[in-house]
This record gives C-alpha cells, sequence and structure tokens, in this order.
C-alpha cells in the first residue's frame, strides 16, 4: 500500500522554500511500510533509541487523553512529563484520569507535577520546554500550525489529530513545517487514524492495486447528529464561550466539513490513489442549527471534486461527498468507490469492506483483526522513535486538509474553486485579538453569492 504522498514538486517549492532546502525536495515521497513503521526515504541512519521517551500532552479533552493513555501503552519505555491546555482543570482531570487507568503502573508511567502542568494559549511552550521527545497536539485545529511549527522548531516528534488546520495559509506553514521535520529526522504521524486501521489498508491497498479496475467515480458519506452546544455561563469570556463550543466556530474548527468530515474526504483521497483534485464545486447551508453556542458553521454540504486526466494514465473524473450534523436523520459514513471492473464498500462502523464485480457479486471480503487504529498510530510513531526511522505523514494530511477547505470555500462562496485557488488563499480565519476579556466578534452565516472568494 504506497500511495503517492507528494502534493506536487511545484507546489512544495512554491509554499515551503522559505522553510527548506528546495534542492532536499525533489523526489521526496513519504509513504509507510504494511506496519506504518518505516518512512520512503531515510534522512539519517537509523539508531536504535534506549532508556525512557518523555511525552507532552498538548490539549487534554476526551480525544488528547485517549491519545495520551495510548502513547503510554505503546512504548513500555514511554513517560508523561508534561501536560497544557487552555483550561487549567483539564489538564487536571486529564492526569487524574490516566492515573487511574493505570493504576499501580501510574507512579513509573506519569510524572507530572504542578510545576510541569501548563495553561492558557501559550501552554503548548510550557509542554515543548519541558525537554519532550514525543509530543501530542489534541488542541481544536485552529491552533495546529503553530503547534507544529514549535514543535518541530523544539526538536519533537509529533502526533497531530487531524484536521492540521482550517484555512490555506495554515496548511502551507504545516507543509513547511513537515518538511523541517523531514530533513531533521523527526516523525510526524497524523490523526487521519483510518490510514492505520487493518481493513482499510487492505482494502484500500487492493483498489489502489487495480481490484475492481480503474477508478471511475467515488462517493464518500459522514451523516450524523449535531455536536451538542454548551450554553453560556456568566463567568464565561467571548474566548471562554466559543473555546467550548469550539466546533461551531470556524476559526476554531474550520466547520464540520474540515473538523469531522474530513476522514471520510481522507479516504476520497486514498481511493484515488492521493492524486490532487483539480477544481471543485460545492453547495451547503444551515438549516436546522439555531441559537447562538451554533456559532456561524453550516449543517451540510455537497461537494463534487473534479479530476483531470493525468499524461494518459487515467481518465477525468468526478468524485463526491456529502456530509450532514443534523438530528433525528439517517446516519452513513459509508465510501462507495465505483470502477471499471467492479465496486468497493468501506464502512468502518458497521464494519463493512466488500469488493463486488460488476454485476454485485461478491468477490472479497475483509475477514482479517481489527485492532485499534487510534493504538495503531501510537504504536507506529513509537516504534519509528525507538528504531530511528521515522515517518512523514505531512504531504498525505495536508493535502486532504485543504481538500475539505475548498470544499468549505466553494459551499461559502457559491464559487468554483481550483486546486491553485485553495493552496494561494489568503484567507486566514484566525482573530487578529485573542486576549482573554477582550470582545471577540461572532462572524455572520456564509452567504454563498455574497461571500467572497479570498
Amino acid at each position: 500500500m504506497e500511495p503517492d504522498s507528494t502534493i506536487s514538486r511545484r507546489d512544495l517549492l512554491r509554499l515551503t522554500a522559505a522553510a527548506a532546502v528546495p534542492a532536499a525536495l525533489a523526489g521526496c515521497r513519504a509513504q509507510a511500510d504494511r506496519d506504518a513503521t518505516v518512512s520512503a526515504r531515510a534522512w539519517h541512519a537509523p539508531v536504535t533509541r534506549r532508556g525512557p521517551i518523555r511525552v507532552g500532552l498538548v490539549g487534554c479533552g476526551g480525544r488528547g487523553t485517549g491519545a495520551a493513555r495510548q502513547a503510554l501503552a505503546a512504548d513500555s519505555g514511554a513517560v508523561l512529563v508534561a501536560a497544557g491546555d487552555y483550561f487549567p482543570d483539564r489538564v487536571d482531570a486529564c492526569i487524574d484520569r490516566l492515573t487511574a487507568a493505570l493504576g499501580d503502573a501510574a507512579p513509573a508511567r506519569i510524572d507530572v507535577p504542578p510545576s510541569r502542568r501548563f495553561a492558557g494559549l501559550d501552554a503548548y511552550r510550557g509542554v515543548l520546554s519541558a525537554g519532550v521527545d514525543v509530543v501530542l497536539l489534541a488542541t481544536p485545529p485552529g491552533f495546529r500550525p503553530a503547534h507544529v511549527e514549535a514543535a518541530v522548531e523544539a526538536g519533537a516528534n509529533i502526533f497531530c489529530e487531524k484536521p492540521v488546520a482550517v484555512d490555506a495559509p495554515g496548511v502551507r506553514r504545516v507543509m513547511a513545517a513537515c518538511e523541517q521535520a523531514r530533513a531533521r529526522g523527526l516523525s510526524v504521524v497524523s490523526g487521519f487514524c483510518w490510514r492505520y486501521a487493518e481493513a482499510e489498508r487492505e482494502i484500500f491497498a487492493r483498489i489502489n492495486g487495480g481490484a475492481i479496475g480503474e477508478i471511475v467515480t467515488v462517493h464518500t458519506t459522514y451523516h450524523t447528529g449535531t455536536l451538542s452546544p454548551r450554553p453560556r455561563r456568566p463567568e464565561w469570556s467571548d474566548l471562554e464561550w466559543q473555546l467550548q463550543n469550539w466546533w461551531h466556530f470556524a476559526w476554531l474548527s474550520g466547520d464540520h466539513i474540515v473538523e469531522q468530515a474530513v476522514h471520510s474526504i481522507d479516504r476520497l483521497a486514498w481511493a484515488t490513489g492521493d492524486r490532487t483534485p483539480s477544481r471543485c464545486v460545492a453547495l451547503g447551508g444551515r438549516a436546522a442549527r439555531t441559537g447562538p453556542e451554533s456559532g456561524h458553521v453550516y449543517d451540510h454540504f455537497a461537494v463534487v471534486y473534479e479530476y483531470d486526466g493525468e499524461d494518459g494514465r487515467s481518465q477525468p473524473i468526478r468524485c463526491f461527498h456529502t456530509c450532514r450534523q443534523i438530528d433525528r436523520c439517517p446516519h452513513d459514513n459509508t465510501d462507495y468507490v465505483y470502477g471499471t471492473e467492479g465496486s468497493a464498500t468501506v464502512n468502518g462502523w458497521v464494519p463493512t469492506h466488500v469488493i463486488r464485480d460488476l454485476r454485485g457479486r461478491e468477490r472479497w471480503r475483509y475477514t482479517g483483526p481489527r485492532g485499534d487504529m487510534y493504538q495503531n498510530e501510537q504504536d507506529a510513531l513509537f516504534r519509528a522513535v525507538r528504531t530511528g526511522r521515522p515517518i512523514n505523514d505531512g504531504p498525505q494530511m495536508c493535502r486532504s486538509t485543504l481538500m475539505a477547505i475548498m470544499g468549505r470555500m466553494a459551499a461559502y462562496t457559491g464559487q468554483t474553486v481550483t486546486w491553485e485557488q485553495a493552496m494561494d488563499s489568503a484567507e486566514e480565519l484566525m482573530p487578529a485579538d485573542l486576549s482573554p476579556g477582550g470582545p471577540l466578534e461572532v462572524p455572520p452565516v456564509a452567504v454563498p453569492g455574497r461571500t467572497r472568494l479570498l
């Protein structure tokens, strides 16, 4: 399973020249082996690492706490030494939960005294200053570019949750940082967890290997319910209130197509062999969301990604993605992949992983192991650190994130958005002023035909 993990040499040279040696970019293709532990190109001779691995956690919510527990399970020498979050009570609660989960083993695996518990917007700097070997980045994705940059600068190996940014300038920053990480021999493992799931790895390897012929079209779905809003408390500032409801504000989440449905868009990219779409058109809107806690994000999207043919090796195709967060509607998280010789159906929720011929007759079904994909990605990261053979998921995670962003851009504006327009977009969603007690205005809901394409 060796997908093309470059975005393109032209794009990388244009967007990362300031941060990486251009000559080092030529021919660089990050790929994982079947165990997702070995990068495609060794930048340093492997050195087996001994002794403890110091781990830091940035973002102490449910996903961050889960990632920390899986990181400690991945390597018997991993020790959590620092943790940070905007909210200090979340740091303490996270450490308490991990301590309870590890039981008698906790004293040897968790060493986070009050002096290494950090709070506020700069908490990540404190965590990195603790001299961590691995940092787990699990805050709302609006902060991800700054955190990835700082982690690479500190020389830490990185696990970063998906998506890697909420706008194109953020994607460009992460791309540049990932190339710096590659040059320094650091690992970057992304939270696109389905890439580390056994069943998905097997079926997409077959799809990419020609089991259903040349791909004709792909339709991925992420139809689910609403993420519950948190009513505002009188003592919360504007910033605290938005952080408490971060998935409903685009500067923090990128909207649900970027924050949540990006998993399905990543699998759409995977099914096409990680080709880059040429353009997209999209519909979207806000039909069911109400109340100030719902922010300004949409609750449904439908995107058409168009792919041009490539040097006579593949035909032009149109692929589709639909997602919604609306209660009391059917749920679906299925990938429908159609080729010239058959079709594949992928659903990790059910689970179903089946390949059929053109008449609908089943030709293959996955019956192998189904481990914990969240644990798998941490296992891969810590094996890479131990063996000195770095993984770099940077190109793949940046491509999939930008595909989701361009879908949002097309839906918000009502315009056709090309890959070049998305890559070069100047739209930055991060507010200029994040003073804890200051005002933080909520943008209006985007209106297609009126909202500008930047």
